[in-house]
């Protein structure tokens, strides 16, 4: 590194100061000068490895390489690297500290050692904004996994919850079912059992059904979020108009999330709201999802701590994405989410 530098300052040496002899050098002066930073920008992260390594082994320092530039290769990516920069400038220093080091006397040893470790640090590492940089992308990768995971968990949960309890609810209120109609003659008191525990039995699998849709509904995984949000259009006490736009489709995750902001949208709206009429927009506009809950209610929704929407502002905030509540006293009231498709 220290020759390519000395060479490079020769040229520009010559050049400042007039190049003479045979009719190369001239040429190969400017040539010199041009090209001579490109090796060594090239070269900074290599030697940065080697001077890394030196630390760890003598001075049981370690320092961490900075990340490298992504993104597809290009002859100028290294210029464009911070890291690369700084790897540099370090060996500008280090080229002169380091010979002073070897001919000082054994007490400065001590003193440049923690000089030339400190320099180390501070521009062969990665940056603290690089640091940060990396932080956040580990952050985000988690929490994309843990959403995933948890996304994965609800499916399971309905799949045996469908697969298990609900079947065995299924048969034992068709049991009953036929025991009613069929066992007529007994008396009156074993009849009004029998009666009760069907209508008990058929309560109970419709409160299942609920809430096993509510945590996954099994028509999204096939035919996408429009069929899911039928089923809660249809259903809801509220009369709803529906528009769906979502090609091409979301991330399981993301569906799952906007499923679940306009399910509770119109549960807040049928339980709160007092409103004659209620309307869903779901459209996907490049790489983002938007969903607009509207009703002509009574107004004055908020999402302050407590209120029935502060959930769903989490859900979006959870995967990077955005909500805003517009309802003024007397309505009507919109509710705005915007979400990330991946």
């Amino acid at each position: 590194m220290v020759v390519v530098i000395l060479l490079w300052g020769s040229a520009l040496y010559s050049l400042a100061t007039g190049p003479t002899g045979n009719w190369y050098l001239p040429p190969a002066y400017v040539i010199t000068a041009l090209l001579g930073p490109v090796p060594l920008l090239w070269l900074s992260r290599e030697f940065g490895d080697l001077q890394r390594g030196r630390f760890r082994r003598l001075l049981r320092v370690d320092i961490a390489p900075p990340p490298r530039p992504g993104g597809r290769w290009t002859p100028w990516r290294p210029w464009l690297a911070g890291g690369t920069w700084r790897q540099f400038g370090y060996h500008l220093v280090a080229g002169v500290l380091l010979p002073v080091a070897v001919l000082g006397l054994p007490f400065w040893a001590r003193g440049l050692a923690r000089v030339d470790a400190a320099l180390a640090r501070r521009l062969l590492g990665p940056s603290v904004a690089e640091q940060l940089a990396v932080r956040v992308e580990a952050l985000a990768r988690s929490r994309a996994d843990l959403m995933a995971a948890a996304d994965a968990e609800r499916r399971r949960i309905e799949r045996d919850l469908h697969d298990g309890a609900q079947q065995r609810l299924v048969h034992l209120a068709m049991n009953l079912g036929m025991a009613r109609e069929s066992l007529r003659d007994l008396p009156e008191p074993a009849r009004l059992v029998i009666e009760q525990a069907h209508d008990e039995a058929t309560a109970a699998l419709t409160a299942l059904r609920e809430f096993v849709r509510g945590l996954h509904p099994a028509v999204m995984n096939d035919r996408g979020l429009d069929a899911a949000l039928s089923g809660i259009v249809a259903t809801s006490p509220v009369p709803v108009r529906l528009t769906v736009r979502v090609e091409p489709r979301c991330s399981a995750s993301i569906e799952a999330i906007a499923y679940f902001t306009v399910s509770e949208a119109l549960t807040n709206i049928a339980k709160h709201a007092s409103a004659r009429s209620a309307a869903v927009s779901v459209a996907r506009s490049g790489d983002r999802l938007r969903i607009v809950v509207t009703d002509d209610g009574r107004g004055g929704a908020t999402l302050a701590r407590g209120s029935g929407l502060t959930g769903l502002g989490q859900r979006a905030a959870a995967v990077d994405g955005t909500m805003t509540v517009h309802s003024p006293p007397g309505g009507p009231t919109v509710i705005t989410v915007e979400l990330p498709c991946e």
